[in-house]
């Protein structure tokens, strides 16, 4: 069979025509992948960024519920009135007023001085723990005023009141009149605990 030279022209142009569309086509399909590739590799970027943004409001959060467990300790610690420094005046009217209250009438006591117990490592300062021990003397009619006594001072505040150790030793002989008098005599050293931050003294 042979072909005119025209044709061979027309089918040249249609062979030349459909070697542009299969090109134009492997181009699309090559630029399809490329674009499939460039939105797969988006989402993954994407994904990782809402991971670390879902890290990061998660660690916000742990430190925003840290900080209020902190604050209420902090608010808690500064209602009992046991931080900053020591309230030796506020100690000495809180015991006042307890012995007048309870009739307690030989009550002795001195505290001693201030001791560091522990400096704890903090941002942006340390926090540190003094004690100051009180030396108590107490004549009872029994236990119970002990008790009360001990109760007493502790809800006065100003510190944190930490009995170290009580000792009980009885009087010695009744009046032989058979009235009330003490029965019992109470030694007491008690550790009054304060807290010093020094991030909130400067």
């Amino acid at each position: 069979m042979n072909l005119s030279i025209d044709e061979l022209r027309k089918l040249g142009l249609a062979g030349l025509a459909c070697a542009l569309l299969l090109a134009a086509g492997a181009a699309l399909v090559w630029g399809a992948r490329l674009g499939l590739a460039d939105a797969k590799n988006r989402l993954a970027a994407t994904r990782t960024e809402h991971l670390q943004a879902q890290e990061r409001l998660m660690r916000i959060a742990d430190e925003e519920r840290e900080v209020k467990e902190k604050l209420e300790v902090y608010t808690r610690l500064a209602s009992l009135g046991i931080l900053g420094e020591e309230k030796r005046i506020d100690w000495a009217e809180a015991i006042s007023r307890i012995r007048k209250e309870r009739e307690l009438l030989d009550l002795r006591y001195r505290v001693e001085r201030q001791k560091l117990l522990v400096s704890v490592p903090g941002k942006p300062a340390a926090v540190d723990f003094y004690a100051s021990t009180l030396k108590v003397q107490i004549a009872l009619l029994h236990e119970g005023d002990l008790l009360r006594f001990l109760n007493d001072l502790r809800e006065s505040g100003n510190a944190y009141y930490a009995v170290r150790r009580c000792r009980l030793d009885r009087a010695g002989q009744l009046p032989a009149s058979g009235g009330i008098a003490p029965r019992l005599r109470a030694e007491c050293d008690i550790d009054l605990i304060t807290i010093l931050d020094r991030a909130a003294k400067t």
